[in-house]
């Protein structure tokens, strides 16, 4: 593979003192100022190639060409603009992934309205509608759209205020609700002109809501800028997607930043085609995803670890699939959560066997706030942990953080903020205007540090046993999870201020179908034994267990729409079996492990 299809990981380190400072030595390129540029661009110069794909209801694809999505676009906005819609009137969508979703965020874009894209979970799995109240109410939004009000109506008749325009992609028989083909009937001119240049590079997009893992979701705010900057400094990283026009199949939600910002805007910015997937990365789900993968060969395909999960049994079984889904993949991509080593593995040797030759499998590390790309690793044999180099334009600070370095990254593609909350935003940004990740950093080599870094977990989930050592969840999980293999699907740490430390074990359960629970129970015991033998410390043996019966419950926020599990919500919600862990008397469903110490 020749290195200059991937950047190398290459990065110029300066200490000042105890806090390390890093950059790429190569100089971010010029990027456009607006993301509708792009789509302006395309319209012009392949106006007859697909942009965006979905299956109708007999199952064909729907196909949108470039040119004939930029006058649907620019007739929306002109509706918007007729409404009055601004960053003081945004809008809200509840719907999930659709070309309509895409056409009026798009149009939102073009004439400078602000609009958040919300995980359509907070309005059809809860019962309560408390957060998406809470959204609501930060959002003050002048119009909501759905893509059927007959589902959503509950929630909107929980949290939206009665004179909101809703609008609704299939026929309401209700007065509330305007029909999304009414947006297009508008016809664009001078207004529309006059607001769509106005729109800068500080202008606001949108509003991306985190999966609220601290309490109540924030409103991240991206600008034109953060998604053009992030977009060219993939491009900088990644100059295998630019070598044809990226072909796409992804289910990844546009309520998520790698879905919505990365994977989406991979596909707008380098006038490539996106086939919209709509299985999910669950064993029910993931059916739909591999018969779209069976017929849309890739140029690179993205997905978080469940994902991967899913896909490497079928890559073994089928022979045919596997040599077509490598069939024109350049590039394998995870983020969002480790990736065990054993399924990078695999993959990687299924692609060497089926092409003869290595493809990358390129992870990196991002967050919302920065639009997300932000560090980048690809250029070697994946290893579990390793996050790179920060990308051309983004600058990595390493601070001092309770015997650990906290990552913080400044650059064109960082958020300004927060939506409509100064005091969050200032608590966000140290004092050189870092913004502060809330993630624990360390070095693929300690006494190098040009050669990359390594995550080792979320800052606000380490804790003290009550001998004071710290219990770093990162790495110990990640080490777990290596170990115990195909026979789980996560793992959550538990021990804040007790003795020892235990685990909370969701089984994978289509590798433990059959199994009794008693003979799960007396597999995963001899595993633990075998891990307390080579991680025997207070602070990383396994002492005690559960396997749960019941599998992470995202209305609990317990699992996101990207697949990872939230360890501070199953510690919550499942604290009656944490405490049954610390139990004097321990319950015959649950599992020991040695001595306790």
């Amino acid at each position: 593979m020749p290195q200059t299809r991937i950047l190398p990981c290459d990065t110029v380190v300066e200490w000042r003192g105890d806090v390390l400072y890093a950059r790429s030595p190569h100089a971010l390129p010029p990027y456009a100022a607006r993301l509708t540029d792009r789509l302006e661009h395309w319209a012009a110069h392949a106006p007859d190639r697909a942009f965006l794909c979905r299956r109708d209801a007999s199952g064909s694809w729907v196909r949108l060409t470039y040119g004939s999505t930029l006058p649907r676009v620019r007739s929306i906005a002109a509706a918007l603009v007729e409404r009055r819609l601004s960053a003081d009137r945004p809008i809200v969508i509840l719907s999930g992934n659709s070309i309509e979703h895409a056409l009026l965020a798009l149009a939102a874009m073009y004439c400078g309205v602000p609009y958040a894209p919300i995980a359509p979970s907070y309005s059809l799995l809860a019962r309560q509608y408390t957060t998406l109240g809470k959204i609501f109410d930060a959002m003050r939004p002048g119009l909501v759209f759905v893509d059927d009000f007959v589902r959503f109506r509950p929630a909107l008749e929980g949290v939206c205020p009665p004179h909101v325009e809703v609008v609704s992609s299939l026929p309401a028989d209700t007065k509330r609700a305007t029909s999304f083909d009414a947006l297009e009937q508008v016809a664009a001119g001078g207004a529309l002109d006059a607001a769509h240049a106005s729109v800068e590079a500080d202008t606001i997009a949108k509003i991306l809501y985190t999966s609220g893992s601290t309490g109540t979701p924030k409103g991240v705010i991206n600008t034109q800028r953060m998604l053009c900057a992030n977009q060219e400094m993939i491009r900088a990283a990644l100059p295998l997607l630019v070598e044809e026009p990226p072909i796409l199949c992804d289910w990844l939600p546009w309520n998520h930043t790698f879905g919505g910002n990365h994977n989406f805007g991979i596909v707008l910015y380098n006038g490539g085609t996106l086939y919209m997937d709509d299985g999910k990365p669950t064993p029910d789900g993931f059916q739909t995803t591999l018969a779209n993968l069976r017929e849309i060969a890739t140029t690179a395909y993205f997905n978080v670890p469940r994902g991967y999960d899913l896909l490497v049994p079928e890559l073994r079984a089928d022979a045919g699939f596997r040599a077509h889904f490598f069939s024109r993949v350049k590039m394998l991509f995870c983020a969002a959560a480790a990736l065990r080593q054993e399924i990078a593995a695999t993959l990687e040797h299924a692609a060497l066997e089926t092409r003869g030759e290595r493809i990358p499998f390129v992870t990196g590390l991002g967050a919302t706030e920065s639009a997300p790309f932000a560090l980048c690793a690809g250029d070697s044999a994946f290893t579990g942990g390793r996050i790179g180099v920060p990308v051309p334009g983004v600058e990595l600070k390493l601070a001092p953080a309770g015997g650990k370095y906290e990552g913080r990254l400044r650059g064109p593609n960082i958020t300004p903020g927060y939506w409509r909350d100064p005091e969050l935003t200032r608590a966000a940004f140290d004092d050189e205007g870092f913004y502060c990740l809330g993630d624990a950093l360390g070095f693929v080599d300690p006494d190098d540090a040009s050669k990359g870094f390594v995550f080792e977990g979320r800052l606000s989930e380490d804790f003290k046993l009550s001998t004071g050592t710290w219990v770093r969840v990162g790495p110990l999980r990640a080490a777990l999870l290596a170990h115990l293999g195909d026979l789980v699907f996560d793992v959550v740490i538990g021990g804040h201020d007790r003795d020892y430390v235990v685990a909370l074990i969701f089984p994978n359960r289509a590798e433990c179908q059959g199994m009794l629970a008693a003979d799960l129970r007396q597999v995963v015991g001899a595993m633990l034994a075998e891990f307390a033998e080579t991680h025997p410390g207070t602070s990383t043996a396994i002492r005690r267990a559960a396997i749960l019966q019941d599998p992470p419950v995202i209305d609990a926020q317990e699992l996101t729409e990207k697949g990872s599990v939230n360890q501070k919500a199953v510690l919550r919600n499942r604290a009656a079996v944490v405490g049954q862990l610390f139990a004097e008397r321990l319950d015959q469903s649950l599992i020991e492990v040695g001595e306790r110490v």
